[in-house]
């Protein structure tokens, strides 16, 4: 078996086990600020990043790391890994669409359900979290050109 099939399966592996604690986490966990109620939305574009980094000795630490780095590190495994289960090259601005379009559906089921905060902060830190794991993808494939290069 090539090793391009190989890494493609695992990758695939890899991405159907990271939805699964994805939806997990984000609609079924009692964790993490989910809560039910009607206003629960914030349309405002870096309104709730704002009042965590201005009042995160107020709201604490832990809460307002969970907020900002738990929604960017939540999905770089997506922008890492949709080249992989799309089977075909993506360029950077295309796993920020791929994600930012993801995190539109989770947002907008978060607020059908009633299980989180419909908020475009989350939108833009989830893409920025894509984007971001997209580029720890290219910067390793691209050790891994070279150090194939030099094997050679």
């Amino acid at each position: 078996m090539k090793k391009r099939t190989i890494i493609r399966i695992i990758s695939r592996i890899l991405f159907v086990i990271y939805m699964i604690f994805l939806v997990y986490f984000l609609f079924l966990s009692d964790g993490f600020g989910r809560h039910s109620g009607k206003d629960t939305y914030n349309l405002v574009p870096f309104r709730e990043i704002q009042r965590f980094v201005v009042y995160w000795n107020q709201i604490g630490f832990y809460y307002a790391s969970i907020n900002l780095l738990g929604n960017v590190v939540a999905f770089m495994p997506f922008g890492a890994l949709i080249r992989w289960v799309l089977n075909k090259r993506v360029r950077w601005y295309e796993a920020g669409l791929y994600t930012l379009l993801f995190s539109l559906m989770v947002e907008i089921c978060q607020r059908i359900m009633m299980v989180g905060v419909f908020d475009v902060d989350d939108i833009i830190l989830n893409t920025t979290g894509g984007l971001l794991g997209f580029l720890v993808y290219y910067i390793l494939l691209l050790i891994n050109r070279r150090s194939e290069e030099n094997g050679r």
